[in-house]
């Protein structure tokens, strides 16, 4: 009798332990699946769309990165000039990379595209580099730096476009070449093709080193739009607003060739050849973002 009260104490203090076993783990599973739950649903960081828009006079891919989904459209290009103008080349990609981490700074009614480096056989003569370069790569050397501005086939790639254009063009007091025809050029094809098929509502081009905002503009003269987004761009980045460089005169420019195919485009000339002068840029660019926001809804 006593043996067979001690197997059933067994077997009971036994199922006792079995199920105090499965609480435990019940208990456990309970507490770590929220854990695990949120881990699951975190929210990437999404990356741009990006394409080779074309290739330059010696080959190099020309890029373009596409953020956002809304239906206004706006154009950022950077280091059309080279790497006579290599700043600019980085304020684009400070801003690619201020993007990838503040998704949200985009409004929902806006995509943007940036070409980082519309002329990148400048900016390698200069660098040594093609893409990303750092402060170090680029030359001390004024008559490398001067070199670069131009392309593989020592054409201004800013005299290019198809508006005004001569076969030969102007900087500063030199004559440049501004290729054989209207879009001669892989770069500036490579933009107009982009163009076409990006339809931007509106373009800012990066420049170095006048310390201004300048409208563009063609045969029918500044477009009103135009001339809202330089005073926007420029009061925020407490950069000059000037209506018409007038330094020398400038024939085949890309951002003219917008005005007349009536895209609103400013040139924004950074004050040195070697800062990005990013926070006044940021103040700028999130103007003219939160005008054209506006403007949509």
């Amino acid at each position: 009798m006593r043996l067979l009260v001690s197997k059933q104490a067994l077997i009971i203090v036994s199922l006792l332990i079995v199920l105090g076993f499965g609480i435990f783990v019940a208990v456990s599973v309970y507490e770590v699946a929220p854990a695990v739950k949120t881990k699951s649903v975190a929210t990437p960081v999404t990356s741009p769309l990006h394409s080779v828009i074309g290739k330059s006079a010696g080959g190099r891919a020309i890029d373009a990165y596409v953020y956002g989904g809304g239906p206004t459209h706006l154009l950022f290009v950077g280091g059309i000039h080279g790497g006579y103008e290599w700043n600019s080349v980085l304020l684009a990609y400070q801003f690619m990379d201020y993007l990838k981490v503040n998704p949200d700074f985009i409004p929902k009614n806006i995509s943007i595209a940036v070409i980082p480096s519309a002329n990148p056989d400048g900016v390698f003569r200069v660098t040594g580099k093609e893409g990303r370069f750092a402060y170090s790569d680029v030359s001390t050397i004024e008559r490398i730096l001067e070199s670069g501005r131009f392309n593989s086939r020592d054409v201004d790639i800013n005299r290019n476009f198809d508006c005004n254009w001569k076969p030969k063009g102007i900087w500063k007091s030199k004559t440049v070449s501004a290729g054989t025809k209207v879009f001669s050029e892989g770069e500036a094809i490579a933009i107009r093709d982009f163009v076409k098929e990006f339809t931007p509502d509106g373009a800012i081009f990066w420049h170095s080193k006048a310390s201004a905002v300048y409208a563009s503009q063609c045969k029918n003269g500044i477009l009103p739009k135009t001339l809202e987004m330089l005073n926007t761009y420029a009061r925020a980045s407490g950069y000059n607003a000037i209506k018409s460089f007038d330094a020398y005169e400038v024939s085949g420019a890309s951002e003219d060739w917008l005005a007349s195919i009536d895209i609103p485009a400013i040139t924004v000339e950074l004050s040195t050849h070697e800062t990005v002068e990013w926070e006044r840029n940021l103040a700028g660019i999130n103007a003219v973002l939160a005008l054209w926001d506006n403007r949509a809804n």
